[in-house]
């Protein structure tokens, strides 16, 4: 057989995998993930989970999807639409095919496309490429679930096991389309299934017979070739934000001499936090799964008063219960980080979707004056960082802060050089210093306005805190009008003091633009994209993407007034462009909102951008 009669040469391409929840799509595209990753492609991941844990086979509802968006260039976002699908039965087909670029490619395991399937997925005919309209694509009609029986008839595998494998078969075929090797799959597969010999040996002759497939259609099929990327050198890892926020607190009680303490609930999409702190116990973090949110946070609390880093980690349900907790650390003026992976809301709302509509309650989701730190991490990888920082402001301004991340970043990766951790800074925590004759609970640093943190058993630093109104000094419960009324103003502004402590807000894009798009969090990704995109079409525009809420940068407002038209871009109902305006009233401020449980699409901003230099 002849080579491909077309080979497609790429800067970057976006491929999904797509079936039911039980077909393997997510172990499938976290293992393409991975070896593009390893062939040196620069890459952004997009799991897309059904809501329902069990929903039934062959629905809609129970689709699972995973997209990747690799190439030889930095990746962003795990981009708009999908160069390539790969679906395994109808409902994947009709879930995913207004996601495919026009004239893509588009593999069916032709063998699931049965008249009760497609009823199950809502075709009204026996025909989905006439249906929706995909005359004018590359369609591979192949017929895996089949070759995957034959591929392992013989073997003593019962038919489960059978067709369990065949996401082996159909990951075969994408690596061939892309010229990707079968190597890290091959030892991935013997290392996960050691103690099966039976299934290790299924899973390697099928995916080996599904990179054959692809060579015995190459003739009539067009394959794509992506150059690796140019990247600095260096240690790197496939890593989504649950693993980076974990991995950036543990790298924060190193630098704090701290041991580091997670009190928490499993929540959807937190839990994978709580699931990879609980296996760091060979770094002495310490880890209690909590009958509930409250208890979580307040197991979080005592720990903090006993001297730990303490964490607690949620979502938007749990943070919620979280509230009155969070404002007792608030009044004790205790050292706290609680992170919240935000998701649709409200209530049970859409657990395994991505929203930003927790911001207010984060700022303001607490009884009486309250005030909390407030970070948003923006990339997968950059949880890291945040969360680093975020324990880093806890601990050196005792105070409690709130690390936003949200469904997208959580589950999504990205390749992440590994740091050395000499590179970031020390983290000292404000401890008694002279005479402890002379010290008082609540005695402050004049000019940072923290209080010592005195950890319980010290000579001479019995004290008591809870969550009554303190003596300003003391610490004993107070109920006199001018003493409230001046701790109110102090742990106002001692937040309020974090801003010199923080960076300066920076503009990216085309600065000299008239046009200043405004985001925060998890969407800089895609914000970024269309603004670079613009830059290269000749169009100008701006960006102040932000990760520090409260307080905002000092900057904040001389960066605002330079702009004639500032456009907010959030997954919400204008959050953030409502606290600006509480902020700064007399600038006006255009909103673009979102909220579908889907992150922007880069084509969707660019056209609100257009349409506001338009104006």
């Amino acid at each position: 057989m002849g080579r491909s009669s077309k080979v497609i040469e790429r800067d970057e391409v976006v491929v999904r995998f797509s079936g039911d929840s039980g077909d393997g799509m997510q172990l499938t595209g976290t293992l393409f993930s991975n070896t593009s990753a390893i062939f040196g492609n620069d890459i952004s991941t997009f799991p897309d989970y059904p809501a329902e844990i069990r929903a039934p086979q062959g629905t809609i509802g129970g689709v699972s999807g995973f997209q990747v968006h690799f190439g030889h260039t930095e990746v962003y976002t795990p981009g708009d639409y999908a160069d390539v699908l790969v679906a395994m039965n109808p409902a994947a087909l009709k879930a995913n095919a207004q996601w495919v670029k026009a004239g893509g490619t588009i593999i069916m395991d032709v063998d699931s496309f049965d008249d009760k399937n497609l009823a199950k997925a809502g075709y009204q005919t026996n025909d989905p490429i006439v249906e929706d309209k995909l005359g004018g694509f590359n369609i591979i009609k192949a017929p895996i679930t089949t070759l995957t029986k034959e591929s392992l008839k013989g073997m003593g595998l019962d038919h489960k096991s059978i067709l369990r494998s065949k996401n082996m078969y159909a990951l075969g075929l994408v690596y061939w389309l892309f010229d990707r090797p079968l190597t890290h799959t091959n030892e991935f597969i013997k290392k996960k299934f050691a103690k099966k010999p039976l299934v290790v040996e299924a899973n390697l002759k099928v995916l080996k017979e599904g990179y054959n497939y692809g060579v015995i259609i190459q003739a009539v099929t067009p394959s794509y070739h992506i150059n690796p990327a140019s990247i600095e050198k260096g240690r790197y890892r496939n890593l989504n934000g649950n693993t980076a926020v974990a991995w950036g607190l543990i790298a924060a009680s190193q630098k704090a001499n701290l041991e580091l303490f997670l009190g928490s609930y499993p929540i959807t999409p937190a839990t994978e936090i709580l699931q990879e702190l609980s296996a760091r116990k060979d770094l002495g973090v310490k880890v209690f799964q909590a009958e509930d949110e409250i208890a979580g946070i307040c197991t979080a609390i005592g720990a903090s008063f006993a001297g730990d880093l303490a964490v607690t980690t949620t979502s938007g349900p749990g943070l919620a219960l979280k509230g009155e907790a969070i404002g007792l650390a608030v009044i004790a003026e205790l050292p706290i980080v609680i992170v919240n992976v935000q998701r649709g809301g409200p209530s049970t709302g859409l657990p395994t979707k991505t929203e930003q509509s927790d911001l207010f309650q984060a700022l303001y989701g607490r009884n009486g004056e309250s005030p909390c730190v407030v970070i948003a991490a923006s990339s997968p990888i950059n949880c890291f960082e945040y969360a680093f920082y975020a324990a880093k402001i806890a601990v050196e301004h005792m105070t409690p802060v709130i690390l936003l991340t949200d469904g997208f970043l959580a589950n999504g990766t990205q390749p992440w050089r590994i740091p050395d951790l000499k590179d970031y800074p020390e983290i000292k925590a404000k401890r008694v210093t002279g005479n402890p004759d002379n010290w008082l609970p609540y005695m402050r640093d004049p000019k940072s306005l923290v209080r010592s943190w005195a950890k319980p058993g010290t000579p001479k630093l019995m004290h008591r805190i809870g969550g009554l109104e303190k003596d300003e000094l003391t610490g004993g419960v107070s109920y006199d009008g001018p003493n409230h009324q001046k701790m109110v103003d102090t742990r106002q502004a001692k937040v309020k003091n974090i801003e010199n402590h923080i960076p300066e807000q920076d503009v990216l894009g085309c600065p000299d633009s008239d046009v200043l798009v405004v985001g925060w969090g998890g969407t800089f990704g895609h914000l970024y994209t269309a603004v670079d995109e613009l830059k290269q079409e000749g169009i100008n525009v701006a960006l102040a993407h932000f990760n520090y809420i409260n307080p905002l940068p000092k900057n904040t407002y001389d960066v605002l007034k330079k702009y004639k038209k500032i456009i907010v871009c959030e997954l919400n109902l204008g959050q953030f462009a409502n606290y600006l305006r509480m902020n700064f009233p007399e600038i006006p401020y255009r909103q673009f909102n979102k909220v579908q449980g889907l992150p922007f699409t880069v084509v969707e901003l660019k056209e609100q951008f257009k349409k506001l230099l338009e104006e």
